[in-house]
Order: C-alpha cells, then sequence, then structure tokens
C-alpha cells in the first residue's frame, strides 16, 4: 500500500494544457483528496516549461501548497544503482526519471505517468489511471 502519489511531468503538462481531458479530472481528484507529492525533479521539469512570468509565479505557489519529497544521499545512491543495474540490460532512461523513481521507492509511493520508461524499473509501484 503505497503513502502518495508522485505525478510525473507528462501528466501535470496534461493538466496545464488540457482542462477537460480524463487525465486531468483524475488528478483534480487525486489533488482533492491530498494524495499527491512533489518533487523537485517534476518541479523544476514544470517551471522550465512555463514563458509568461506571471503564470510561473502561480503555478509556483499552487505547487507549494503540496507536500514535498526531498533527495538525500542514500536516494542519489539508490537512483546511480538503479541505473548501473539497466545499463547492464542494455536500458538507459533519462536521469530525471531515475530521481522521481528512485524518490518513490524510498518512500514507498506510486508514480503516476503515461512515460513507458518507469516500466523499466524494478519494485517500482505504478499508479494505475482508469
Amino acid at each position: 500500500m503505497s503513502t502518495g502519489i508522485i505525478v510525473d511531468t507528462c501528466v501535470w503538462i496534461e493538466f496545464f494544457r488540457r482542462p477537460e481531458s480524463d487525465l486531468t479530472v483524475h488528478l483534480k481528484g487525486l489533488l482533492r483528496e491530498r494524495k499527491v507529492t512533489m518533487v523537485g525533479m517534476v518541479l523544476a521539469e514544470i517551471l522550465q516549461g512555463i514563458k509568461v512570468q506571471k503564470e510561473a509565479r502561480l503555478v509556483k505557489e499552487s505547487l507549494k501548497k503540496l507536500p514535498y519529497l526531498e533527495m538525500t544521499r542514500d536516494i542519489w545512491e539508490q537512483a546511480g544503482k538503479i541505473s548501473a543495474v539497466l545499463r547492464k540490460k542494455g536500458t538507459t532512461i533519462p536521469l530525471s526519471e531515475l530521481i522521481i523513481a528512485s524518490l518513490a521507492l524510498s518512500s514507498g509511493y506510486e508514480v503516476f505517468t503515461i512515460d513507458t520508461h518507469f516500466e523499466e524499473v524494478k519494485g517500482l509501484n505504478l499508479y494505475n489511471f482508469p
């Protein structure tokens, strides 16, 4: 049983661009139920994509209300180990996704994503979007 959900950047992009999509409506429900936790990598990726300063401030203030998970040395090491194991199998996934996966694994969280890279990480619980 997970203690929360880390929402990947690809889901947040859908949330901001398509307010009426099924994915967005579902994420709004998770936000109302206070199940969503923010991580630095996702926050940085969201903010880098915003072109209007006023919009960036609004988004930043809204996201600040979410619980936040921070990286530790052990989690950084775990990200490196996961990457090494995957590379030995011939699989390379972006460092950003390794960081998100490591945070989720270390905290017992699920990852809500539509990115298939996360399926490569052994033991990672992916949130099943209906």
